[in-house]
């Protein structure tokens, strides 16, 4: 069967499932992994990595980061929402998984508010040994100046680490929001549970 983008028969369970069962990563020109049961469905990766393409860029922290946040991939429970699960790949600049980095993740909840006294909407894992990460989380809301968006620390054994943050796609505030950056928009397809979104990091 031919490559498909189409989810939205699927469950996002089932996508994430074939994606872990789909083994390490093609690497060249862009880096995809099969996902599904039964067929050769792929959901595709931003930004692609190859040797025309640099690294992911950095952007602010800004105001609401926490320190120490818990070892958490789940969301779902700190808060009500539209289900995303946010997975992809922390890549060296050779394009190789990097296995064991720290991916630590923080957002605004449907309200456009944040958790400034606990860990809601918190939390950090590390990538498998093929460089991969996932969170089951919810979308967030504009506020005040700012377009939805999630931000991301990202730690690399031994190395230096990115802050960026992550856009959705087709968003009217994007243009609006000053810290904008269409390099950073993450990959969005529905599923029949709610959406899949894809991004992965490239290291310098």
């Amino acid at each position: 069967m031919s490559a498909t983008n189409n989810l939205s028969s699927l469950s996002r369970r089932t996508v994430l499932k074939g994606w872990l069962a789909a083994g390490s990563a093609v690497l060249g020109n862009a880096v995809l992994a099969p996902i599904a049961q039964g067929d050769e469905a792929i959901l595709p990766t931003t930004p692609s990595c190859g040797p025309d393409d640099g690294p992911t860029r950095s952007s602010t922290e800004g105001p609401f980061y926490t320190d120490n946040p818990p070892e958490k991939r789940d969301f779902r429970s700190d808060a009500n929402g539209s289900p995303i699960t946010l997975i992809g790949y922390v890549l060296g600049s050779d394009c190789k998984p990097i296995a064991g980095a720290t991916v630590d993740l923080w957002h605004a909840n449907q309200d456009g508010e944040y958790d400034n006294r606990g860990f809601k909407l918190r939390g950090y894992q590390t990538t498998d040994a093929q460089g991969r990460y996932y969170f089951e989380t919810i979308r967030p809301a504009e506020y005040a100046g700012r377009t939805p968006h999630y931000h991301i620390k990202i730690t690399p054994p031994n190395g230096r680490t990115l802050t960026t943050q992550l856009y959705f796609p087709n968003e009217p505030r994007n243009e609006l929001d000053h810290l904008y950056d269409s390099a950073l928009l993450m990959k969005l397809q529905s599923a029949s549970d709610g959406d899949i979104a894809r991004f992965d990091f490239v290291l310098a």
